[in-house]
């Protein structure tokens, strides 16, 4: 697997996720658990939107300096820029589920932030794991992007069709099978993952969400890293792409959460996307779609379905009393 990132960017990006973690798990623990408001969650959001276009451009400038090519310096920029949002526009599906999660286990607003980090972190293992093998497949095994490419069109037309149906955890086989292990109580116990219970040790609900949580994100990371690859080979822009835009999520979560149902259509938009990434992928050896037009109809798509689902979102009426 080749990259144009020299080794001190490596470096730089693994201590910035380092650093980031530990303000976010020591640091920004002292606040204790609270219920993330709107106006907290957009300034966290434009803060990490704001980093990664930092970081984009420190990735510019690292690799003009390196190859000597600024044409070659765009060229890689533009990928990551792709990378990132792609990751970030099928982020919000994920985001969907787990408010469905969350709803569903009935978790108290002020516990949420440190599930969703949990998660994140689990996201960030996983992931560098799977993009690791993903490129070493693609390296060895050149044909493997065309399965890519074949399972994200399926899955786009899989999503198009199920878009308008609502999912019930009820029925969710891992659900299932973790009651049946897997004693639970009926009631949190503050932040805690295990409570006493009748002098016997258990889990608590927040757990189960965690669990759920971490679920949710496997299922997902098998569709977004995949896409990424139809971007760029790169392991460096695939997986600092991936986890730059996985570093924001728990606050795209709780700026998204109150404003879900007027993204109803969102999912049409999404599998979309994924039908066009993997149609660029299967035809990647006739014909390479330019990465600026690659950009292009990905925002074209977000815009028009996200335009789309403001217009036709159902009306709250608020009744006088």
């Amino acid at each position: 697997m080749e990259t144009v990132a020299p080794l001190w960017l490596w470096l730089v990006f693994s201590a910035f996720v380092l650093a980031a973690l530990f303000v976010d798990f020591v640091v920004l623990k002292k606040q204790g658990a609270h219920e993330v408001g709107v106006k907290e969650a957009l300034n966290w959001s434009l803060l990490w939107v704001g980093l990664s276009l930092v970081f984009n451009g420190l990735f510019w400038w690292a690799v003009r300096d390196t190859t000597g090519s600024t044409e070659i310096a765009n060229t890689r920029a533009l990928e990551f820029l792709a990378g990132y949002l792609i990751e970030k526009s099928l982020a919000v599906d994920n985001i969907f589920l787990f408010l469905m999660i969350f709803t569903y286990f009935s978790v108290p607003p002020a516990y949420q932030k440190r599930v969703l980090m949990i998660g994140i972190v689990g996201a960030i293992v996983l992931r560098t794991v799977m993009i690791l093998v993903g490129g070493w497949l693609i390296a060895q095994f050149h044909w493997i992007l065309y399965v890519f490419g074949a399972f994200l069109i399926l899955t786009g037309i899989k999503m198009w069709w199920a878009a308008d149906q609502e999912s019930d955890l009820n029925d969710n086989p891992v659900l299932k099978l973790l009651h049946k292990v897997m004693p639970v109580s009926k009631f949190y116990d503050g932040e805690k993952f295990w409570t006493m219970q009748n002098g016997k040790r258990i889990a608590t609900p927040l757990l189960m969400v965690v669990v759920m949580v971490g679920i949710t994100d496997v299922i997902f990371a098998v569709d977004s890293i995949p896409a990424i690859f139809a971007v760029t080979n790169d392991p460096f822009i695939v997986l600092t792409s991936n986890i730059m835009a996985i570093l924001g999520l728990r606050a795209m979560y709780f700026l998204l959460q109150a404003a879900a149902a007027k993204f109803h259509l969102l999912n049409y938009g999404l599998a979309l996307i994924l039908v066009f990434i993997g149609t660029k992928m299967v035809i990647v050896d006739f014909y390479k779609i330019p990465i600026v037009v690659s950009l292009a109809v990905v925002i074209g798509i977000l815009v028009i379905t996200m335009v789309w689902s403001a217009k036709t979102a159902p009306k709250i009426t608020r009744r006088n009393t």
